[in-house]
């Protein structure tokens, strides 16, 4: 049988907006980014990258490897042609028009792409991630430094660099069938860890680019997978990114998870998510430790927990990697001062310190999903998050200064996952009926 929502699932979008102020922080129409926008006059391509204006993500654009991927795959396209769009606007409405129209396309072209769809740009893997995220790194950049006939405040260009990131990310290409389809969600991350290597991807965003928009066939009729990608950033999260993209479409879901890249050679469904931040390094290298920040703390739970149906995502033979419930957390006891290991989940009154996931931004994302499903009052739609293997080169080319963007292993390692990743979820939305 379908799963039923209760009574606020079938709220409109207005009930589903007063609802999502306790699920995530006030936010502006248009959020600000995580760096300040700054003027900048530079107008050619060298210009640009050397800007004040770029992030430090953008800055990574100049090193051999993102410049590779972006020529192998044709991606290197995309920025001259937005740079033009951008010089033809004469006024606010052209260039939001203009930013929207790019970076969908943008999202849409490594979908097709890595669905097999439309002519094979490049010599480089279809299915890779990669390239999605160079290529928008270099369109924000152009944005970030134009300087337009009319005036253009920090605002809104501020708003314009929000409609890039969502546009490019899925966000605004969300479409469900009738009532008769099942509804998925499936998120990524882009790839991290890049200063020490920027040939790396992410088979959580690659597995996003697979699935957006296929059908699984299931006992029960098809479901529908719609999918988004998320930055590796702890200001978006922060200001509200993953609730901004979430609420409105989880009240007609009947089944979502969160996905990212986690250990060598395993897949771990997370059984707990912890409130706190662990400071590791986000892609703008910045550091963010305490409790995750979300509206109304008062009533913020230290764990919020997995929904999925983790037996049979275990047991299931759905590809070469084993699949673990993982219950390990790390807490700080009721009354205690120390951090604890726990294998079996938390104690009541503790304090978060890590969930299953670690401490970092896919356990936030698993937390910050599950809360808002919870605050939605959707506590029995399934939903939680999945830890992907890491991505790995060959044993031959792990040296990232000398090594090459891709080899056989790398790719093959890539398909397993991805393969793997479509399997749990037909898994997950066949067990959860």
């Amino acid at each position: 049988m379908k799963h039923r929502l209760p009574a606020t699932a079938r709220l409109g979008l207005g009930g589903v907006a007063l609802l999502l102020v306790l699920a995530g922080p006030a936010l502006p129409a248009a959020a600000q980014p995580a760096d300040a926008v700054r003027a900048s006059t530079a107008t050619t391509a060298d210009a640009v990258r050397a800007s004040a204006a770029t992030t430090v993500e953008e800055q990574r654009l100049d090193r051999a490897a993102p410049q590779e991927i972006l020529r192998r795959s044709g991606f290197d396209a995309f920025a001259p042609r937005f740079e033009r769009a951008l010089r033809g606007s004469g006024s606010y409405a052209q260039a939001e028009r203009a930013v929207t129209r790019h970076s969908s396309a943008l999202w849409r072209h490594a979908v097709d792409r890595a669905q097999g769809r439309g002519p094979a740009t490049g010599d480089l893997s279809r299915g890779d991630d990669r390239p999605l995220y160079w290529a928008r790194l270099a369109l924000s950049t152009h944005l970030r430094a134009w300087q337009p006939a009319f005036e253009l405040n920090d605002e809104r260009r501020r708003a314009l660099l929000t409609v890039l990131e969502s546009s490019s990310r899925g966000q605004e290409d969300i479409r469900y069938p009738g009532s008769r389809v099942k509804r998925v969600l499936v998120t990524g991350f882009d790839p991290f860890t890049l200063d020490r290597d920027t040939r790396i991807g992410n088979p959580s965003g690659a597995s996003a680019l697979a699935l957006d928009g296929t059908l699984v066939r299931t006992a029960d009729g098809p479901a529908r997978i719609e999918t988004v990608v998320f930055p590796v950033r702890w200001t978006d999260f922060a200001e509200g990114a993953v609730e901004r993209a979430l609420a409105r479409h989880m009240p007609n879901l009947d089944l979502f998870t969160t996905v990212s890249q986690g250990r060598q050679g395993r897949f771990d469904v997370e059984r707990t998510n912890g409130a706190w931040r662990g400071g590791s390094p986000d892609n703008e290298n910045l550091r963010r430790t305490g409790t995750v920040p979300v509206a109304d703390p008062a009533s913020q739970p230290q764990w919020t927990s997995t929904t999925l149906p983790y037996r049979q995502l275990t047991e299931a033979d759905t590809g070469r990697f084993p699949v673990y419930d993982n219950t390990q957390v790390t807490e700080i006891p009721a009354g205690g001062t120390q951090p604890v290991t726990r294998p079996d989940g938390p104690t009541p009154g503790s304090e978060a310190r890590a969930g299953g996931g670690g401490d970092y931004l896919s356990n936030e994302i698993a937390y910050r999903a599950t809360l808002l499903r919870d605050r939605l009052g959707l506590k029995k739609l399934p939903g939680g998050h999945l830890h992907t293997p890491v991505l790995q080169f060959g044993t031959d080319n792990t040296n990232p200064t000398t090594g090459s963007v891709t080899d056989p292993d790398f790719e093959r390692n890539r398909s397993d996952i991805v393969g793997q990743v479509r399997a749990l979820v037909k898994t997950a939305v066949s067990a959860a009926g």
